[in-house]
C-alpha cells in the first residue's frame, strides 16, 4: 500500500494537518485559528487546552480523506519558545501558555544582563537574554500561578514547549518528549553538551525534573495513543517550525539561506556541524538526525513582527478586511508617500535585540491614505528581512547570492517582488509555501525509510517563481537608509 506522512503545524495564529506522499505532494490538508489572549499590554497568551481540540480537529478532518491505516508516521512542527505548565495527574494546562511573543519578562531579562550573565548564557546556549526565549517564561509562571508549586512538590508538575504539550496528549500522557532543535530555544539547553544544564536551570528557577526528554529531531520517540487517532502512529519527526523549514529547503551548509514570512520572520543558515557565533544572530540547533550525536547548527535571525503587521492593519486598525487584500492595495500606489512603519509591535528582535522599541508610523502627510499605510507594512516586512541578511553576511564573510522563501506571507508577488529589489538578489519560491510542515514530514519519513536520506527527500522540491531585482540599486539602498533612520526614531521612544 501507499505510505503517506501526517504532519502536524503547530503555529502561532491557527495550527495546519497536511498529509504527505512520497513525492511530496499534498493529499489533505485542514487549517483551523484559535484566539489571541492579550491580558496587558506586551503580554500574549494562548488558551493551551484550545490549542489540543484544535489540533485534533485538524487532525481528525484529514484522516477522514486518508485512513489512518496508510500513516506510515507523525511529524510535528511548532511556534518554538511558547511555554505550557500541566498537572500530569489531571492532565490540565494551568495556565495560559506564555507566547514567544510576550515581553513580560524583559525586566528580569534586564536584570541578569545587569549581574553580568549575559555571556554565560550565550555561551552555552547561542542565544541572547531576552524575553523571547522561554527560560524568563518559565520563571514566571512558576512564581506568579497559584497553586504551581504545590503541584511541583507534588511531583506533579511537567513543563514544554507546544511540541511536548501535543505530544503528551497524542500519547495520552505516555511521552514527554521535545527534540534538540526546541530544547536550544529556551536558555536552559548547552547546545554543546547538547543536554539540560543543571547551573543554568538554577539560574532561572526552573527545576529540570520538569522538563521534557530531550531526542533527536529524525527517529521514533514513541507512538500515539490507539484510542485518539484510532491507531498507534510513530511520532517520527519532531522540530521547531523554523528548523523544519530550513530542513525541507536543504539549508544544510553554509550560504544556503531561507527566510519564513509567517507571524515573524526568520532567516536561518546551516553551519552543519560547526558552531558559528554571531554578535546579533543566534546560534542554534538546526537538527538531530537519527541520534543526538549527530546533531547539526544553524545561525538564525529572529524578527518578532513580519505578517502580524498585516494581521493588525486587519484586526485592529481594520485598513484591510483580508491580509491577501494588501498585495492589490499596496500595488494601487507608486511608493508609500515617504512613510515608513517599523513594527516594533512586540520590541524588536535581530538584530536589534530591543525590547523595550515601540512601533512607529511616520512621515504621514495630509495626503496619506490608507494605501500608503499597508505598502509601508508590506515594505518593513522586507526592510528588516535585509536588516538580518546584511549582518549574517557580515558575520559569515560570505556574501548571499539569492534567497530561499517560505510562509504564507511569500505568496505576495509585490513583497517578493519588493524584496528581490531591496536585496539586490534573487527570490526562489518553492509550489509548496508551507515547508515547516513539509520539514516535519520529512523528518519523519527519513526515520521511517519513505526516504533514504535528507539529499533523497529534497531532490524533489519543485520550484515556482524567482523574482529577479528590476529596481534602481541607488533608490532602494536610499530607502533603506530612511528605513533605518524610522527605526532609530522607534528605539529612541522608549529611552
Amino acid at each position: 500500500m501507499k505510505p503517506y506522512i501526517l504532519a502536524l503545524d503547530l503555529g502561532t495564529t491557527g495550527n495546519r494537518a497536511i498529509i504527505f506522499d512520497k513525492s511530496q505532494r499534498s493529499v489533505a490538508e485542514a487549517y483551523e485559528e484559535f484566539p489571541q489572549i492579550y491580558p496587558k499590554p506586551g503580554w500574549v497568551e494562548h488558551d493551551a487546552e484550545k490549542i489540543w481540540q484544535s489540533v485534533l480537529a485538524v487532525t481528525k478532518r484529514v484522516l477522514k480523506k486518508v485512513p489512518v491505516s496508510r500513516i506510515a508516521a507523525l511529524g510535528v512542527t511548532n511556534q518554538r519558545e511558547t511555554i505550557v505548565l500541566w498537572d500530569k495527574k489531571t492532565g490540565k494546562a494551568i495556565h495560559n501558555a506564555i507566547v514567544w511573543q510576550d515581553r513580560r519578562t524583559a525586566g528580569f531579562c534586564a536584570a541578569l544582563k545587569r549581574r553580568g550573565l549575559e555571556n554565560t548564557v550565550r555561551r552555552k546556549t547561542g542565544l541572547v537574554l531576552d524575553p523571547y526565549f522561554s527560560g524568563s517564561k518559565l520563571n514566571w509562571l512558576l512564581s506568579h500561578v497559584k497553586g504551581a508549586k504545590t503541584l511541583l512538590k507534588a511531583n506533579r508538575l511537567l513543563a514544554g514547549t507546544i511540541d511536548s504539550w501535543i505530544i503528551w496528549k497524542l500519547s495520552n500522557g505516555s511521552l514527554h518528549v521535545t527534540d534538540t532543535s526546541n530544547a536550544s530555544r529556551t536558555l536552559l539547553f548547552d547546545i554543546r553538551a547538547k543536554k539540560w544544564d543543571l547551573n543554568l536551570c538554577r539560574l532561572f528557577g526552573v527545576p529540570a525534573k520538569i522538563l521534557a526528554h530531550v531526542v533527536p529531531s529524525s527517529g521514533i520517540a514513541g507512538y500515539t495513543d490507539e484510542n485518539i487517532l484510532g491507531r498507534a502512529i510513530p511520532i517520527a519527526g519532531i522540530a521547531g517550525d523554523q528548523q523544519a523549514a530550513a530542513f525541507a529547503q536543504g539549508c544544510f551548509k553554509q550560504g544556503v539561506v531561507k527566510n519564513t514570512y509567517g507571524t515573524g520572520l526568520f532567516a536561518v543558515e546551516g553551519t552543519g556541524k560547526q558552531i558559528r557565533t554571531s554578535k546579533n544572530l543566534l546560534t542554534t540547533v538546526a537538527w538531530s538526525l537519527g541520534s543526538i550525536k549527530n546533531t547539526e547548527y544553524a545561525m538564525e535571525g529572529s524578527v518578532f513582527i513580519g505578517g502580524a503587521a498585516i494581521q493588525w492593519l486587519r484586526d485592529g486598525l481594520g485598513v484591510i478586511r483580508h491580509s491577501k487584500d494588501s498585495e492589490k492595495i499596496a500595488s494601487a500606489v507608486g511608493s508609500t508617500g515617504d512613510v515608513f512603519f517599523v513594527p516594533a509591535l512586540s520590541g524588536l528582535g535581530a538584530p536589534y535585540w530591543d525590547a523595550h522599541a515601540r512601533g512607529m508610523i511616520i512621515g504621514i502627510t495630509r495626503g496619506t491614505t490608507s494605501a500608503h499605510i499597508v505598502r509601508a507594512a508590506l515594505e518593513a516586512i522586507a526592510f528588516q528581512t535585509r536588516d538580518i541578511l546584511e549582518v549574517m553576511q557580515k558575520d559569515t564573510r560570505q556574501k548571499l547570492k539569492r534567497l530561499k522563501v517560505d510562509g504564507g506571507a511569500a505568496s505576495n508577488d509585490f513583497l517578493m517582488q519588493f524584496q528581490a529589489d531591496i536585496l539586490g538578489i534573487p527570490v526562489e519560491r518553492p509550489k509548496m509555501l508551507e515547508t515547516t510542515a513539509l520539514g516535519a514530514a520529512g523528518l519523519a519519513g527519513i526515520a521511517v525509510g519513505i526516504w533514504k536520506g535528507r539529499e533523497d527527500f529534497t531532490r524533489q522540491k519543485n520550484m515556482d517563481r524567482v523574482f529577479y531585482p528590476k529596481a534602481d540599486r541607488d533608490r532602494m539602498n536610499r530607502l533603506y537608509e530612511r528605513w533605518k533612520e524610522a527605526v532609530a526614531r522607534s528605539r529612541h521612544w522608549a529611552q
